[in-house]
């Protein structure tokens, strides 16, 4: 894609969705910090299930501590690998408390040095929760970068390394955001919905998708 087309391709998703919101649910960035830590290898649906209760319990690193790590597993059991990251909730929190002051910092350095937070995880707290302009690619944003032709690359560092350089203002804040909702419900992996899709246009990826039982997919 050029610079226009990019203009163009962002714009109509921003038009159809003028505030686009993460789907995890959560009550201050300390929350968020653990839901995006729970949500590896998991739905955000599966992880709202799981801190509903959670969370009116706990709001603060210390409430977590305090919690402690076989009462955190009976809340996210029904998480994958709930028990490595309830190691890793209970030991973030520690250092959160201990070294930050009880405070989620906003810096991605220091976000990564907390257990159970990677560079994914560190890009999403401080774009949802402080406003920066980073891009968190999970595997949505990573095959819509590709497939369209927005920000192709072979790695998730390559891709994200090209919407830094490619999404224009004053698109950035929010762009993390669209695209993730576009993979997951236009964009998809095996069959994506083209016949819907509102940048279509734009995207190189071919042959488009036909509309379910259209004529042109029973060819």
């Amino acid at each position: 894609m050029n610079k226009g087309q990019i203009f163009d391709f962002f714009s109509r998703l921003a038009e159809a969705n003028p505030a686009p919101m993460t789907e995890l649910e959560y009550g201050n960035a300390y929350q968020l910090l653990v839901a995006v830590t729970l949500s590896a290898q998991a739905t955000d649906v599966g992880v709202n299930k799981a801190t509903r209760a959670l969370f009116r319990e706990v709001e603060t690193p210390q409430q977590m501590v305090d919690l402690g790590e076989d009462a955190l597993k009976q809340h996210i059991k029904t998480i994958g690998l709930f028990n490595t990251k309830a190691k890793n909730v209970i030991a973030l929190s520690e250092i959160l408390v201990r070294d930050f002051g009880g405070e989620v910092p906003q810096d991605r350095d220091a976000l990564t040095t907390l257990p159970g937070v990677g560079r994914k995880t560190a890009n999403v707290v401080l774009n949802t929760a402080f406003g920066q302009e980073t891009f968190a690619v999970d595997t949505h944003i990573f095959r819509v970068g590709n497939r369209t032709g927005l920000a192709p690359g072979k790695t998730v560092l390559a891709v994200e390394d090209k919407l830094e350089k490619r999404v224009p203002q004053p698109f950035r804040r929010d762009a993390h955001h669209w695209l993730i909702l576009h993979g997951r419900y236009v964009c998809k992996a095996r069959k994506p919905e083209c016949w819907r899709c509102i940048v279509s246009d734009l995207c190189r990826f071919k042959p488009k998708m036909p509309a379910p039982g259209s004529v042109a997919e029973a060819a």
